[in-house]
């Protein structure tokens, strides 16, 4: 999908909003396969300091990376409201932690603003762009762009051991 396009567009698109960190982000609602409580999370050996481990449901073997790591946030801290996004891109899933899943809103193009440079803890890479909802602003995650990151770093690490 081009973001250009996606946010110059009249039409109303659907976004999940959460909290991390005490800030307000949104996925795209059709990126998102469910929406979970914090279950067993069971680690894998070696990996990457922000895959918390994997998590089975209704069978599938899903990696589930702490979002507050892979931004360099401090350590999640699980709650009530804790919960767990499952995103499902092409034939593989992801599953990320957020500290508490708030709604669903409506944005069009008109109400999302491209960003150049953002005073933002989170790479500018990870970042659609900026909604604007009454008087909040929700940060628009690019969850392609996040996922080739983790994509490009995972083939990295496995490089590196090939080397040793």
């Amino acid at each position: 999908m081009n973001n250009q396009k996606d946010l110059n567009s009249s039409e109303v698109k659907q976004y999940i909003t959460f909290d991390l960190e005490e800030e307000e982000y949104g996925i795209n609602i059709e990126e998102i396969e469910s929406i979970n409580r914090i279950q067993g999370i069971t680690r894998v050996p070696k990996a990457p300091a922000y895959i918390n481990g994997v998590i089975n449901v209704r069978g599938d073997i899903i990696p589930v990376m702490s979002l507050r790591k892979k931004l360099n946030f401090e350590d999640d801290a699980f709650t009530n409201n804790s919960r767990i996004i499952i995103i499902k891109k092409q034939d593989a899933s992801i599953a990320i932690i957020v500290d508490k899943v708030k709604e669903v809103v409506g944005l069009d193009g008109k109400n999302i603003e491209t960003v150049q440079e953002l005073n933002t803890k989170i790479g500018i890479d990870f970042i659609k762009g900026v909604g604007k909802i009454d008087n909040r602003i929700v940060t628009i995650i690019n969850i392609n762009k996040l996922i080739e990151n983790i994509e490009e770093e995972l083939i990295g690490d496995l490089r590196l051991n090939d080397a040793r």
